[in-house]
């Protein structure tokens, strides 16, 4: 497998145009010619996100875990106690405190976290790896590793540019 087909749904295959490129086109013809390129970019990051959440969610099954268990797991696995509280946890990963709970609900489920009150502060939970945890962390880490990061589908040289384009546009956005 190239790097330029890995990932590649079976479907494109099919295809004999790139249709982000003809919906461009499409875009310039109704005269939005303005908004076309920005159309392009969002469009083609949208797919590209699903592409490669498919890569991932697809190595992670076998494991039993989602993308965002995962990321649980691997804040949890890098912080010094091997713990953290939920609403930190919701903070470092950038998402609502029902998400994390949903995660956490699913990963206690399965025995790779518990949730134990805190004890200075009765409102919150303190979330704590299992050993159980932190090896499905250390297998999980080990095939994204093997099979998704290490061949994102892209040269190296592209993959610092998209990080660095990704980087600004985050930032622009309030993202840091």
């Amino acid at each position: 497998m190239t790097a330029e087909t890995v990932g590649t749904p079976a479907l494109a295959a099919a295809l004999d145009a790139d249709p982000i490129a003809t919906a461009r086109e499409q875009w310039v013809g109704h005269g939005w010619a303005e908004a076309a390129p920005g159309m392009a970019a969002i469009t083609s990051l949208m797919r590209a996100h699903q592409i490669a959440l498919a890569r991932v969610e697809a190595t992670l099954k076998p494991l039993g875990v989602s993308f965002a268990r995962y990321e649980v797991l691997m804040l949890l696995r890098f912080s010094k106690r091997g713990s953290l509280p939920m609403k930190l946890i919701a903070s470092r990963l950038q998402v609502h405190p029902t998400s994390v709970t949903n995660a956490v609900d699913r990963l206690e489920s399965a025995g790779l976290v518990t949730r134990e009150a805190h004890p200075d502060d009765r409102r919150a939970l303190i979330i704590t790896l299992t050993p159980e945890g932190r090896a499905t962390a250390e297998k999980a880490t080990a095939a994204l590793n093997t099979e998704v990061f290490a061949q994102p589908g892209l040269s190296t040289r592209d993959v610092e540019q998209l990080v660095e384009i990704l980087g600004r546009m985050r930032h622009r956005a309030g993202d840091f």
